[in-house]
């Protein structure tokens, strides 16, 4: 979809956040709750409801952003509902 043909000076760290993100969402499988065979993500998915379960949960992250101690991993919360948004979107 993208070609990566001319390397590019980030202005804003982007490629260093993106690797962020990535760890980051690495961990998330990482966690007891993933460990399952299924997690609540998929069967909300599933059930057709994804897109409503992440943009809630997107306008939640950044409804509480900047109310507790770690702002980045709040950012990377919304960024990675966001993303799984994105997945549903192509279903």
């Amino acid at each position: 979809m993208y070609d990566k043909k001319i390397p590019i000076d980030y202005k804003f760290s982007e490629d260093q956040i993106l690797v962020e993100l990535k760890n980051y969402i690495n961990s998330t499988y990482e966690q007891h709750y993933a460990k399952g065979k299924y997690q609540a993500t998929d069967m909300i998915v599933d059930a057709g409801l994804g897109e409503g379960f992440c943009i809630g949960n997107i306008m939640k992250y950044a409804m509480r952003y900047g109310k507790k101690d770690d702002k980045k991993k709040e950012l990377f919360k919304i960024i990675h509902y966001a993303i799984i948004a994105l997945y549903v979107n192509e279903q």
